[in-house]
């Protein structure tokens, strides 16, 4: 049985890789916190792209099909 993972606060995350894009780019980091700021970039970005990739299925298989979406389950990565 698949468990059901929470949404991500799209928003919220967007606003989040704004404020790490804010603050590399004033270039004040040493490397170690750059590294750091960086890492969760990629994170964030890819939270974000499954997000978009799950909603996508979804309008696909609302428009498509029946509108249902009982067999809908957003995909693990």
């Amino acid at each position: 049985m698949k468990e059901s993972k929470q949404p991500i606060d799209f928003e919220k995350k967007i606003n989040e890789l704004e404020k790490i894009v804010k603050n590399m780019e004033e270039g004040s980091l040493n490397l170690e916190d750059s590294l750091k700021f960086f890492e969760d970039g990629i994170k964030i970005t890819r939270e974000c792209q499954q997000a978009l990739k799950d909603a996508e299925l979804k309008v696909e298989m609302l428009t498509m099909g029946s509108g249902k979406l009982e067999a809908f389950e957003p995909e693990d990565n």
